[in-house]
């Protein structure tokens, strides 16, 4: 080992042993930063920069433009008629008439309100009661028409059989009316004959009591609800 080599310390610890060798290493390390970094400022300042410009050729002469006559100028064109107006602005808009406003209702009184129903109540009672008055009124009439109808149908024929069988005196002038009343039981059997009024001929009102006793029994009524035992019968000669 020659003398210029720098005499290392001895080590007696193995503490020691890696401290010294993180230091060596660290100054390596450091050495090799500054080589590298020295070298490459060196190497970028040898570059030369080249602008490359391309030569551009001058442009020809342009030929002169051709001679162009001028278009005719167009026919001005017949201006438009102007618009309508819109039906007078839809006649100037006519204003709107204004919405019906309906009045307040009156307030309702539950009392006259109480006293109107009651009152058409009673009206209404008053026109069914009056017409079934005059419904029944006129069922009535419609039925006492009908029995006198019958009343008369059922006299007629009483009359009709004991005219059959009265024979008129030839001294009788004129056409004397005689009555008389006549009792009789429902099966139609004559019980009495009584004059109520002379003709003024005796020989005439005995001609017709005998036609009523020989008439016996009269003819029964239909229906015979209208039987009736007391009969006035009136006469005259001359009458069919």
């Amino acid at each position: 080992m020659s003398s210029d080599s720098p005499i290392l310390p001895s080590v007696s610890k193995p503490g020691k042993r890696i401290s010294i060798a993180l230091a060596i290493a660290v100054h390596l390390l450091l050495a090799g930063f500054l080589f590298y970094g020295v070298r490459w400022q060196t190497k970028a300042t040898d570059v030369v920069e080249v602008e490359l410009v391309r030569a551009t050729p001058e442009p020809a002469a342009a030929p002169p433009a051709p001679t162009v006559a001028p278009p005719p100028a167009p026919k001005p064109e017949p201006a438009p008629p102007p618009p309508k107006p819109d039906i007078a602005i839809k006649d100037k808009e006519k204003p709107k008439p204004p919405p019906k406003v309906e009045p307040p209702r009156p307030r309702v009184d539950p009392f006259q309100e109480q006293l109107k129903r009651e009152a058409e109540q009673l009206t209404q009672r008053k026109q069914a009661d009056s017409a079934a008055q005059e419904l029944s009124q006129m069922k009535a009439a419609q039925a006492a028409s009908a029995r006198n109808k019958a009343m008369t149908d059922y006299l007629g024929r009483i009359r009709g059989k004991i005219r059959g069988n009265i024979v008129v005196p030839p001294e009788v002038k004129g056409n004397p009316e005689a009555v008389f009343d006549v009792t009789q039981l429902p099966s139609g059997e004559i019980v009495t004959v009584r004059l109520k009024r002379s003709s003024g001929h005796a020989t005439l009102d005995a001609a017709i009591e005998r036609a009523i006793l020989k008439s016996n029994p009269l003819p029964k009524p239909e229906p015979a609800d209208l039987f009736s035992r007391s009969l006035e019968l009136r006469f005259k000669p001359l009458d069919e």
